[in-house]
């Protein structure tokens, strides 16, 4: 049966048709785009009708970096990501220990630098409420964890353990360990924790997935698919759900390059890439090269500076060795993996690049897609290099604001000529760098909606947790500004064209995949609240996957 959307806004995305009125489906793809009278001429009288009245219709959005069963699995344990200060992170642990005193460990976490003195928190809240059991609580980031005094005891932490590499223990004046691990420090407790079984997986899948096609998303990049910082692998989860028809969504998995290996990692990952099934595939490989900014963990070219504003010692960490990382992606790319990068410094950025150049000489031309996630800073002289290496970038466009983690913790360690080069989104595009939009969810909301509010006035979303920060208003670096329809395109041709599926979705045109969201307004009404929008219809190949 025929199903014609008509009587509202069809925003294709295809240059060739922009705009239309109307589209038709069938047989899971669509088979006319145009006006009304086109459209409904050509599926004959016999179609299904749906009158959007005014409401748009948009290409079914995709995710290119989040983690939605991390996020799933998070929001089911301990969910800190509701808390706005110390008082109520350690009022939401008690509560989660008292109703579930039969867990061996508490587990969860969401919380932000934001709501802690200095950034950091410590472990004697912890030990006050939870004296009896461990507790490990990555924050939102997932660059650092929150851990008690029975957790470092059982992963024997104390003041003479040596810092891992790539990774940080807080830290006392006297060297005790305060209850925060960095990076690869969190692995001390995070190899202790009990393995996420796949039935809770699969669970957790489910939920996220719903989740996810209420805001017109239907497909993804899941950008850590592997054992990372406690949380467990995937790998089996996914298959299990596209095999049995459960995954709805269309999935690439990013597979986790272990940073504590090297090179020979190849085979492993061959491996596990497997075949491709119906809707999940796995021909992505994730290296994080650096950490963070807000805790000094993200690989810069200049240095850190201190609350004096004066140079520090610290240039950051790059978790792969520049030459190791060219010869790595390069033997990636030989063997037809797409590499997604997490590089927030613009050391790491350029890093990647470097790699991505040196596997481009190796290798000839092919259609590598490769593309590097956050780009929070990079150098002047590598904004070009993105459109000349064919490299996507890959925006996370939710964070350009101002809000207290920005403006206290990483403005200070930038100074105010870096901190006003961050997301340089509009320099990027202009540039001809293609985007992608991704959330990094749990680490941010999912809301594509929300994040596109920000990168077209570089403000807070009404009604977001930090919109009562001080200046929050303000646009930050608004230089960098995108569209509607720029941030649009990178969260749907974008994005598709980072999973790999453009052959069949990113776009509203005859033969595609009928993958479309009918939202909830007029998108591109003058007052229309982007940050507000919702999907009313979300529809996978032509499945109804969500109706409201």
């Amino acid at each position: 049966m025929t199903l014609v959307l008509h009587g509202g806004r069809v925003w294709t995305g295809d240059p060739r048709r922009p705009h239309a009125t109307a589209v038709a489906v069938d047989g899971g793809r669509i088979t006319a785009v145009g006006s009304d009278t086109e459209v409904r001429r050509a599926a004959g009288r016999a179609a299904e009708t749906f009158d959007l009245a005014g409401r748009t219709v948009v290409p079914g959005l995709q995710d290119a970096h989040i983690h939605p069963v991390w996020g799933a699995l998070e929001a089911l344990r301990c969910d800190l990501t509701g808390a706005t200060d110390a008082a109520s992170c350690v009022a939401t642990v008690r509560e989660y220990a008292a109703t579930h005193p039969g867990q061996p460990w508490i587990l969860g976490g969401g919380w932000t630098m934001d709501c802690f003195p200095g950034g950091w928190p410590t472990r004697e809240p912890l030990d006050a409420v939870v004296p009896d059991r461990p507790v490990f609580l990555p924050n939102a980031d997932h660059h650092s964890a929150w851990v008690n005094s029975a957790a470092l005891e059982r992963a024997g932490i104390d003041a003479g353990t040596p810092d891992p590499p790539a990774g940080r223990i807080e830290r006392d004046a006297s060297g005790r360990p305060t209850g925060v691990l960095h990076e690869s420090a969190m692995d001390l407790v995070a190899r202790l924790l009990p393995p996420d079984t796949v039935e809770e997986q699969l669970a957790a899948l489910r939920h996220a997935q719903d989740h996810l096609f209420r805001y017109g998303i239907t497909g993804w990049q899941d950008a850590i698919v592997g054992a990372y910082g406690g949380a467990g692998d995937t790998l089996a989860a996914y298959r299990r759900a596209d095999a049995e028809g459960l995954l709805k969504a269309r999935v690439t998995g990013a597979l986790w390059w272990d940073r504590d290996r090297g090179p020979e990692q190849l085979d492993d990952l061959v491996a596990r890439r497997g075949e491709p099934g119906r809707r999940f595939r796995a021909t992505a490989v994730k290296i994080m090269q650096d950490g963070v900014l807000e805790n000094g963990t993200g690989a810069l070219l200049e240095p850190y500076l201190d609350s004096c504003g004066c140079a520090t010692g610290n240039l950051g960490h790059s978790n792969v060795p520049a030459g190791l990382l060219a010869e790595a992606v390069t033997r990636l790319d030989a063997a037809g993996f797409q590499v997604h990068f997490h590089a927030i410094g613009d050391r790491a950025v350029r890093e990647c690049l470097d790699a991505v150049e040196a596997a481009v000489r190796a290798n000839g031309t092919r259609d590598r897609r490769h593309h590097i996630a956050h780009v929070q800073l990079i150098d002047d002289a590598d904004i070009g290099r993105f459109a000349a290496l064919g490299v996507a970038a890959n925006v996370q466009s939710l964070w350009a604001t101002h809000h207290q983690q920005t403006d206290e913790l990483t403005n200070p360690l930038l100074g105010e000529g870096r901190a006003g080069r961050q997301y340089p989104f509009r320099r990027l595009l202009d540039s001809g760098a293609r985007l992608a939009g991704g959330s990094d969810w749990p680490v941010t909301t999912a809301d594509p909606w929300q994040a596109m509010h920000v990168a077209v006035h570089r403000t807070e979303p009404p009604g977001s947790a930090h919109a009562g920060w001080p200046g929050s208003d303000r646009p930050f670096v608004p230089g960098e500004r995108l569209d509607l329809t720029g941030i649009l395109r990178a969260y749907t041709a974008g994005s598709a064209w980072v999973n790999g599926n453009d052959d069949e979705a990113g776009l509203v045109r005859e033969g595609m995949a009928a993958d479309l969201a009918v939202l909830d307004r007029d998108l591109f009404a003058p007052d229309a609240d982007v940050a507000g929008t919702r999907s009313v219809l979300t529809l996978v190949a032509g499945e109804a996957v969500h109706t409201d």
